[in-house]
């Protein structure tokens, strides 16, 4: 029996959903996608159903999630953006086909090619990511204050003072963590 695949982490920004299918980056890594289907599955999730994944679609599918990774980094710390992930991120941009539609409840779809290639899938990412790090819409990225985590996220809070990628995975661990660091301090100044 195989082991189960760990879980999406979704989020409501697609750019920075999709390099969160690599976690805990400065820790034991977990690869969320690490087969073509798992790829399938996530675009399917987040409304780019594709019909097949080669294992070079894969593999041009975590370029991109790094390159926007290292985009949106460098645009968190303000250094300058790294030049081999902006030309990632601009050659899956223009290499997709896919349109924005209206759907009746008023929420933009996007619509693939009749084909449904991954190429179409990446390139509505990769215009995902131009959007946040050319700073087209409101809020601001950040980096996740875990030290494991470090995760790139798009922080829409009012204060845009947000310090965890998620609340209810790295900020819980480090709320468990402070707690437990409390309670032994509260049960060492008892024993004494």
């Amino acid at each position: 029996m195989s082991a189960r695949p760990p879980g999406f982490r979704l989020g409501k920004v697609l750019a920075t959903s999709f390099t969160g299918t690599l976690t805990e980056r400065r820790g034991d890594p977990v690869e969320r996608i690490p087969t073509p289907q798992r790829l399938i599955d996530w675009l399917a999730v987040n409304g780019l159903a594709v019909e097949s994944c080669t294992t070079a679609q894969l593999e041009r599918a975590r370029e991109l999630r790094e390159s926007i990774h290292a985009a949106a980094t460098a645009t968190a710390i303000q250094d300058p953006l790294p030049a081999p992930a902006v030309q990632v991120i601009n050659d899956c941009s223009i290499q997709g086909r896919a349109a924005a539609v209206l759907t009746p409840e008023r929420n933009r779809q996007w619509q693939l090619s009749s084909a449904s290639r991954v190429e179409d899938a990446l390139s509505v990412i990769a215009a995902d990511a131009i959007s946040i790090i050319a700073g087209e819409r409101d809020g601001k990225l950040a980096l996740c204050a875990s030290p494991t985590c470090r995760a790139a996220f798009f922080d829409t809070s009012q204060s845009r003072t947000r310090r965890w990628c998620d609340m209810n995975t790295c900020g819980n661990r480090q709320k468990k963590a402070r707690f437990n660091a409390n309670q032994r301090t509260t049960a060492d100044g008892k024993a004494g």
